[in-house]
C-alpha cells in the first residue's frame, strides 16, 4: 500500500517535487518580468507572470458575459434587438429578417479587454491565446453545444488564410469539445463588412460559401446529413455571415445548425 505520509514516501516525495517545480516557475517568471519586462496584450502593464500567457490575470477577470434576457436566435441580449416575442423568444432583428441559424450564442462584448484580446490573438499572431478564448467561449455556449455532433469554424478565404497563417475561428473552435467538421469553402473574397447597413451585409457574403472539397460528397454525408452543427465565429456583428453559413450547412442536409460567436460587435467596427 502506498504511504502519504511524510519522509520518502512517494506521496511526500511527488508533493516536494510539485512544490519545485511551482517554485521554479515562481522565479523563472520574476526573471522574465524583470529582464525581458513583457506587456499585458490587453492593458500593456508588465506581465507578472509572463508564462501564463500574453495576458494579465486582471485583464482576464474583467472579462464580463453578456447578461439578461438573449434572442435565442442571435444570442443578443433582448434590449439590443428592440423587443422580444413571447412566443418564439426572438428579439425584433430577427423576427424582421429570419436566419438559417436556430439558436444563438454570443459570449460577451467586443470591447473594453476583450477586444484587445480579440485583437491581439487575430491580428497579433497570439495564437496562445485560442485556448483561454475557448474556454471562455465554451463556458458562455454549453447549452448550445450540449447534443451538438460537430462544430464548424467560419472559413477565411483561402489567401487570407495564407496571409494571416491561421483561422481564428478554426483555433477556436479546436478547443469547444466536438468534432471540428471543416463542411465549408469560402469561394469569394468579400469586402470588409466594416461601415456596410445590414442589407448591404447580407448581400455582400451571399453565395460566399460552398460545401467544403476537401471533404467529399461521402464525408460530408457522414459529418453533416441529419447532424447538428454549430457555427463558430470570433465576433458576430449583424450575424449576415452565420446565415449564409447556416444556409449551406442546411442545404447539406444539417438538420439544426446553431451558432457560437465569442463577441457581438456594433455594426461600423466589425472586420468579420
Amino acid at each position: 500500500m502506498t504511504s502519504s505520509g511524510c519522509g520518502g514516501t512517494p506521496a511526500g516525495t511527488k508533493w516536494r517535487r510539485s512544490s519545485l517545480a511551482r517554485a521554479g516557475t515562481h522565479v523563472l517568471d520574476a526573471l522574465l518580468a524583470v529582464t525581458l519586462a513583457p506587456a499585458c496584450a490587453a492593458c500593456h502593464r508588465v506581465l507578472d507572470s509572463p508564462l501564463g500567457g500574453p495576458v494579465c490575470a486582471h485583464c482576464w477577470d474583467a472579462l464580463r458575459p453578456l447578461v439578461g434576457p438573449t434572442c435565442r436566435t442571435c444570442g443578443v441580449p433582448i434590449a439590443a434587438g428592440g423587443g422580444a416575442s413571447a412566443q418564439d423568444e426572438s428579439c425584433a432583428a430577427c423576427r424582421r429578417r429570419p436566419s438559417a441559424v436556430d439558436w444563438g450564442r454570443v459570449a460577451a462584448d467586443y470591447s473594453g479587454c476583450l477586444r484587445d484580446i480579440i485583437h491581439a490573438f487575430k491580428y497579433e499572431g497570439r495564437r496562445s491565446l485560442a485556448g483561454p478564448l475557448s474556454r471562455v467561449l465554451a463556458e458562455a455556449g454549453a447549452s448550445v453545444l450540449a447534443g451538438a455532433d460537430g462544430v464548424v469554424a467560419v472559413p477565411l478565404h483561402p489567401w487570407k488564410r495564407v496571409r494571416r497563417g491561421f483561422n481564428q475561428a478554426a483555433d477556436l473552435a479546436g478547443g469547444l469539445g466536438p468534432p471540428v467538421v471543416a463542411a465549408l469553402w469560402r469561394v469569394r473574397a468579400t469586402r470588409a463588412q466594416v461601415g456596410l447597413a445590414a442589407g448591404t451585409r447580407r448581400r455582400n457574403v451571399r453565395d460566399a460559401f460552398m460545401p467544403s472539397p476537401l471533404l467529399g460528397s461521402r464525408g460530408r454525408e457522414r459529418a453533416v446529413t441529419d447532424r447538428v452543427m454549430v457555427l463558430v465565429d470570433d465576433v458576430r456583428t449583424t450575424g449576415a455571415t452565420l446565415h449564409e453559413c447556416a444556409r449551406v450547412l442546411k442545404q447539406m442536409g444539417a438538420r439544426e445548425v446553431r451558432s457560437l460567436a465569442l463577441a457581438q460587435a456594433p455594426a461600423r467596427e466589425s472586420k468579420a
